[in-house]
């Protein structure tokens, strides 16, 4: 008998995480339709990025804050949130020499399996962060800091967010980031050095429209089994490299429109993406008011619209980091929206349910299977 056939029936939950404008809410649920929440933490407080840290067993929540009052710091619980700790003088703090000050923690990563304790974390200022100790204390990057690209990086609508932050499950030193503005860079020498790879994906806004940075890259994601495919949603456009990010293709034929916030890969199997597609930046509303998940099972090749169950219509948009996956079989596929709803779906998009209504605006959504 393995250890999960003699763990009572019952014991494996899925935890799902949303981060607000004005606070967080937790959710668990044994068959991913009926969940339980507790919140809001951290009431008034802005929570732009959710770590969910599963590895070893355990289960740590990391959630990156920003107050009006006290500014912006992670904290964590090992408890499902009955009770955060967070450092005195603070999780992510600059050195001295960089005359510069935190604005805001855009993405929380936890490093793969191989790499324990290892957390990553992309800010504002555009800045990249290494935890060794789960994620209590981070050091700066100073790879990336004095990357000689830095003084042209702009700032998105949002701000200048170094949004994404992808670890290589299968080579530690390799690394993939993204950033609005900016475009995607790569380091193969575990962030000592990095190189701009954005090669085919369009900035159209710039004089050259096809530079070798500058790109307003608004999310990327990593195939599951290949490290080397990779997904991006850009301001406009929709792409896919094979080549870990030499070499972008479009793949938006058969979306609505390219242009949207966020992308998501399917937990296992290689070829499944999620998008969901906004009007041109100048309508940031879903195509015909109808909010609507495009997914494709063929690497690009095809798309196919998925809204069963959701609201009809719907004028509100999905932020880059309001949606998640699981890892369960079928995936579960979760996301909110800046009109304060939040969906769930059990069976990869094919239906969704709301599960949390008249929230501040979805700032981030995490999702994980874990042991209660």
């Amino acid at each position: 008998m393995t250890n999960d056939e003699a763990k009572p029936k019952g014991s494996r939950t899925t935890l799902l995480a949303v981060g607000t404008k004005k606070g967080l809410w937790l959710g668990t649920s044994a068959d991913r339709s009926n969940f339980t929440f507790t919140g809001p933490h951290f009431l008034m407080h802005e929570i732009p990025s959710i770590g969910l840290d599963t590895r070893g067993g355990s289960t740590r929540i990391l959630v990156g804050l920003r107050s009006e009052h006290w500014g912006p710091t992670v904290a964590h619980s090992d408890d499902f949130g009955a009770t955060w700790q967070e450092p005195e003088k603070g999780a992510i703090t600059f050195p001295e020499d960089t005359g510069a000050a935190l604005e805001r923690v855009w993405q929380i990563q936890p490093d793969s399996e191989g790499c324990p304790g290892v957390v990553w974390a992309g800010c504002e200022p555009i800045s990249l962060w290494k935890s060794t100790d789960g994620g209590e204390h981070f050091e700066l990057n100073r790879g990336l800091w004095n990357h000689p690209h830095r003084t042209e990086w702009g700032a998105g609508f949002g701000g200048a967010a170094a949004h994404t932050v992808l670890p290589n499950p299968a080579d530690p030193n390799s690394i993939h980031i993204a950033m609005s503005t900016g475009g995607v860079y790569r380091s193969t020498d575990a962030g000592e050095s990095w190189e701009a790879r954005n090669k085919g994906i369009s900035a159209y806004f710039m004089p050259d429209p096809l530079p070798e940075f500058g790109q307003c890259v608004h999310k990327v994601a990593r195939d599951p089994n290949n490290p080397d495919v990779l997904y991006a949603q850009n301001h406009h456009g929709v792409y896919r490299t094979d080549d870990a990010g030499d070499n972008w293709i479009s793949i938006a034929e058969g979306l609505p429109t390219d242009f949207g916030f966020t992308v998501l890969t399917h937990p296992s199997r290689s070829g499944t993406a999620w998008v969901v597609p906004i009007m041109a930046d100048g309508e940031r509303i879903p195509p015909q008011g109808q909010l609507a998940v495009h997914r494709t099972d063929d690497a690009g090749k095809s798309w196919t619209r998925l809204a069963d169950g959701l609201a009809e219509p719907d004028y509100n948009v999905v932020l880059r980091d309001a949606a998640a996956v699981d890892t369960a079989e079928p995936a579960g596929l979760y996301f909110g929206t800046r009109g304060g709803s939040v969906y769930a779906s059990a069976d990869e998009g094919g239906h969704f349910a709301e599960v949390l209504s008249h929230l501040p605006d979805v700032l981030c959504v995490r999702a994980a299977a874990v042991e209660l």
